[in-house]
């Protein structure tokens, strides 16, 4: 009970706010590069195991590029988008 209420008040917090409000814009649009850029329709491979193995690596695939592009454009140490003032 101690350990879920830390965490109610991190994520009700000023910070936590802002941080729930920038996450979720930013998931849809990693899945729409995965499609869209990369090329990625459905599994190529069979079972859970499986399957979790290959969204592995298409994550871990997908963060290296995301690196190498903000390398590239000098913007490492910047949030993706800026963070916004809670209402």
């Amino acid at each position: 009970l101690e350990y879920r209420e830390a965490d109610l008040e991190r994520i009700e917090s000023e910070e936590g706010i802002k941080l729930r409000m920038n996450r979720s814009i930013q998931v849809e649009g990693s899945f729409g590069e995965l499609k869209q850029n990369s090329g990625f329709r459905r599994f190529l491979c069979r079972g859970s195991q499986n399957v979790k193995a290959e969204a592995i690596l298409l994550a871990f695939a997908h963060n290296i590029n995301k690196l190498h592009h903000k390398i590239q454009g000098d913007r490492t140490g910047n949030h993706l988008f800026p963070l916004k003032k809670s209402a």
